[in-house]
């Protein structure tokens, strides 16, 4: 009897051991937590708590100079679009040519009367482009082409955060270089990702309600009108709040040694009191997107609608679906380097001196 109630001392002991461990570490993790953030809810924060400094040049200025950054560095980064795209339509496959036929022969239809003239072309290939741009020309993909397009624009990213990352310390790199070492931290990325695809779930839900709603006929006006676009606003800033720190963790999680959750920590602590004005940046990064793909995709679309009328023999041939496949690679290179650019400008600021 005596061993046995030894036995069970020593059994109840590391058990209140291994609670007091636990609740001193998560005590620390807390503390440490409401150091690192001055914010509490429902309470007024002071300014001298939360300003922080951020010296940023202006929004035209610093998308030039990611545009000089990429068009310094053009042969790797298009060599690395030329090599994800042919991975892409290697695995996934490429739009499909026949779906486009088929919407242009629909707008040519529908906006004869519409759309007159030369600038009548025009606005069918913008509106054309409008088409493609939302709905897209891959069809509903399986399960297994929607984890090769998750796998690849992981990799994409990663690769370019890495060229990017040699190139502004100036180290020689080649292509091969990234495409070989840039995919190291995959599993980490992805961890940070489905966090990301989490934090979009408020938007999902607003999206979703908004079907719904519209279907029943409770957006037609009045009070019910008015609450639900106060939801889903609400819901659209919850998203944005938090994936604004979560593109720079995307950055994070690639330096060596860093753990997914250590790189979103390190994150939001980077964006305290700087939250808005990065994202701002963020959502000014779409801007030059839209209009890139708008200069690039219409003449492109007009020249193919021309020279298709001209040899009838080539129609079948998928030049708009091959151009868009480029134009999304070079699209995700491109957001990469101004999310990585803008990360550094952070970084940057908070190595100066006080």
């Amino acid at each position: 009897m005596p061993t046995n109630s030894k036995k069970t001392q020593k059994k109840s002991s590391r058990k209140v051991s291994l609670f007091s461990k636990v609740k001193v570490s998560t005590g620390k993790r807390i503390a440490g937590y409401l150091a690192r953030r001055p914010h509490r809810s429902f309470r007024l924060t002071k300014r001298r708590d939360y300003k922080r400094s951020l010296a940023l040049p202006g929004i035209f200025a610093f998308t030039a100079q990611v545009n000089k950054t990429a068009w310094k560095h053009r042969k790797p980064f298009m060599g690395l679009a030329i090599v994800y795209a042919f991975l892409t339509a290697l695995f996934i496959g490429i739009g499909s040519q026949d779906l486009y036929a088929q919407l242009t022969g629909t707008l040519q239809e529908t906006g004869s009367e519409i759309f007159q003239g030369n600038l009548g072309e025009l606005g069918k290939a913008a509106l054309l482009l409008a088409s493609i741009g939302t709905s897209g020309l891959t069809g509903e993909l399986n399960e297994g082409q929607q984890a090769y397009t998750a796998l690849l624009g992981v990799l994409i990213w990663l690769t370019t955060i890495w060229l990017l990352r040699n190139f502004v310390a100036n180290n020689a790199v080649k292509l091969r270089d990234g495409l070989y070492n840039g995919g190291a931290p995959i599993i980490s990325s992805l961890v940070v990702v489905l966090v990301l695809i989490v934090q979009l779930l408020p938007v999902a839900i607003a999206t979703i309600g908004y079907s719904a709603a519209l279907q029943t006929g409770l957006l037609e006006g009045g009070v019910v009108t008015m609450l639900f676009w106060i939801i889903a606003i609400l819901l659209g800033v919850v998203s944005l709040y938090w994936v604004t720190a979560t593109f720079f963790a995307l950055i994070i999680v690639t330096l060596p040694g860093m753990y997914p959750m250590q790189a979103l920590r390190t994150a939001g602590d980077m964006l305290i009191g700087r939250r808005v004005r990065v994202l701002l940046r963020i959502l000014w990064m779409f801007v030059p997107i839209v209009l890139a793909w708008i200069v690039v995709m219409i003449p492109f679309i007009l020249f193919d609608s021309w020279i298709k009328s001209v040899i009838p023999q080539i129609a079948a041939a998928p030049i708009i679906p091959v151009i868009l496949l480029v134009i999304s690679t070079l699209t995700i290179i491109w957001s990469a380097s101004y999310i990585y650019l803008l990360y550094r400008r952070v970084v940057d600021d908070d190595a100066k001196p006080a």
